[in-house]
Order: C-alpha cells, then sequence, then structure tokens
C-alpha cells in the first residue's frame, strides 16, 4: 500500500498480451468512481503496458477543511485494471492488476521523480513535517506558553497526531520520535500569529509569526450616474443638492494581514517554501474578543530565501489575504 501525493500525476498501469482494451476502474473510499477505457490498436499483437493517472480523479474526493484535530485527510483508493481481448472491455478477460493505496493532498517536486509517496524517502514512523537534513532531527519553534499539536505517520499505527503541552520543550511520539520544541518570547508585539497550512506531506502544521502585524482593508465598487432633475408642476425644473448624482453601488473589501516572522534557523527555510506552495491556509486570529480560523491565501508571490551566511538573521515578511469579501455576501 502507497501513500499517494495527489497533487502529482499518479501512474497506475498494466502488462498485457494479446489484449484489444483495457479497462480501469477507480474506487474511493469503497464507492466506484470512475470505469476508464483503453482501446488498443490491432499494431500492438505483442506485449504492452498500459498507463492510467488516477490523481486528479481520486483528488476530487479530498474535501480540505481546517481540522482542530490535525489529523491529515485522505482517502482510501482502490485501482482495478484487466486486460481484455476485444474493444470497449470486450471478449474475454486476460491478466488483472490491483492497487490499494491511500491518498493524500500532497506533493513531491521535479527531484523525487514520478509517482511520489509520502514522506518521500523518510521511512514510518516519522512527523509529517519538514525534517532538518543536516542533523536528520525536528525541530519547530512556538511561543512560549502555547500549546499545539504535529502529525505523524506510523508504521502499524498508521496516522496519529501528538499533542504538546505550553510548557514542554520537546514531545516524543508513540513510536519514540522525538521533536525538539524552541520557545521563543514574543510579548514585546503581542502573543504571535499562528498560520495553519497543509503542508507537502499532506498535513495541517502551524507556522508562528513572532513580530509585528499589519492590518490593511482595500475597498472596491462601481459607479453610474444618475438622473437627479425633478420637474414640479408649476415650476421650473430642479434638484436636490443633497442627492449625489454620481451612485456608488457594489461596494466591497479586502483585509489584508502582513506578519514578520522573526528570525528562524536555517533549516526552516523549507517551511516557508511549503507555506508559499500551499493551497490551503488559514490564520488563528481574534474577533470580538474570541478566537477563530479564517482562511487567508498568500498574497505574497515570491520569496527569497535567506542564508546565514549571506543574511545572518534569517526573517520573512508576507502578506496573507482573507478569503473571504469583508463585506458577508455568502447566498
Amino acid at each position: 500500500m502507497a501513500n499517494l501525493a495527489l497533487r502529482n500525476p499518479q501512474f497506475k498501469y498494466i502488462q498485457v498480451t494479446g489484449a484489444r482494451s483495457v479497462v480501469c476502474t477507480v474506487t474511493i473510499d469503497g464507492t466506484l468512481r470512475y470505469t476508464l477505457t483503453k482501446n488498443l490498436p490491432l499494431s500492438f499483437v505483442g506485449s504492452e503496458t498500459v498507463n492510467f493517472d488516477i490523481a486528479e480523479l481520486a483528488r476530487d474526493y479530498i474535501e480540505i477543511t481546517y481540522q482542530s484535530s490535525y489529523v491529515p485527510q485522505k482517502v482510501d483508493i482502490s485501482t482495478v485494471i484487466k486486460g481484455y481481448t476485444l474493444i470497449n472491455g470486450g471478449g474475454s478477460e486476460l491478466n488483472t492488476v490491483t492497487y490499494t493505496d491511500k491518498g493524500f493532498e500532497a506533493y513531491g517536486t521535479f527531484e523525487e521523480g514520478v509517482n511520489p509517496e509520502v514522506p518521500f524517502g523518510r521511512t514510518a514512523p516519522t512527523y509529517l513535517i519538514p525534517i532538518n537534513e543536516d542533523t536528520d532531527t525536528f525541530t519547530i519553534l512556538a511561543p512560549n506558553n502555547r500549546a499545539g499539536k504535529l502529525p505523524s505517520i506510523t508504521a502499524l499505527n498508521g496516522l496519529v497526531v501528538t499533542p504538546y503541552t505550553s510548557t514542554d520543550t520537546s514531545v516524543t511520539n508513540v513510536d519514540g520520535v522525538v521533536c525538539n520544541i524552541k520557545r521563543i518570547d514574543c510579548t514585546k508585539y503581542g502573543d504571535g500569529k499562528k498560520i495553519i497550512y497543509i503542508n507537502k506531506y499532506g498535513a495541517q502544521q502551524d507556522l508562528w509569526f513572532f513580530l509585528k502585524e499589519t492590518k490593511n482593508l482595500a475597498r472596491t465598487n462601481e459607479g453610474y450616474k444618475s438622473n437627479t432633475i425633478t420637474y414640479p408642476s408649476g415650476s421650473n425644473a430642479t434638484y436636490n443638492v443633497q442627492n449625489a448624482p454620481n451612485k456608488v453601488f457594489n461596494t466591497q473589501a479586502k483585509q489584508t494581514h502582513t506578519l514578520s516572522s522573526g528570525y528562524y534557523p536555517e533549516f526552516a527555510n523549507q517551511q516557508f517554501e511549503e507555506l508559499l506552495l500551499s493551497e490551503y491556509i488559514w490564520l488563528s486570529t481574534v474577533r470580538k474578543g474570541s478566537g477563530v480560523i479564517i482562511p487567508v491565501k498568500v498574497k505574497t508571490s515570491s520569496v527569497a530565501f535567506k542564508t546565514s551566511v549571506n543574511d545572518r538573521l534569517i526573517e520573512y515578511t508576507m502578506e496573507f489575504e482573507e478569503a473571504f469579501d469583508y463585506i458577508n455576501n455568502i447566498r
């Protein structure tokens, strides 16, 4: 069983001999969703390999939403490919190949090759977060007095989440994998701002911005010129100076948050890379005195990655736009 990164093509194949057609069925979470047929030309008289890309088909059925549990969201995929002696799945059935996989909202890079799988070269058990490749250890940064959760994939128990308390400086999951927690004092600028995003491994991950935050509100609207003149009986035409002839309508606004990360170690560059490439991001903030999680988009379109050699201190400033209109227009 493979853990498929569904943001990449995922090819399933069958080797057939003397087949005129190949039929592929894709069952997702126990329900047959797709039946695909490829007819082979008469010139294919010998052994032939036939491939089907199932990634986009399966990814349609991952409904990513914010999960307070931090358990990675996935789909169970069963792919069955059969060869037949006639076109359109007719005639006698030849050989059958069955693939059983799990699909994640994850991606591999070009260098990681075809059909990338979570956790991309690392063996379970492991945390589903970036690793410090120089030391082969896990480290996250979090403010003082803040708790959190870390997603893991295990050899026996599948997907698990390991919580850490507001005072922990390290945490160990059920398989004995350790993650160090470096605590940061951010009280000069408040309590810090937490961004939650779906990372490369298809799991929710926290990334804290420790320094100042600025908020901006940008408005858009449309306008038209209205005829405000009236023609009263027995008098000349007139108009009311309080009635504006230039009307405004369809006013809407977007709120943006510009966050400064504070100083991070160089190995954390991968976290900012994954944040930039993520398609699901949330901001933990306060509205009307209560904590809320709101969806946002990264408005920053590029990041120049910093190193300790070139920059000494590694700090990023990123702009996030709320992923909804400020004036509620949900119908």
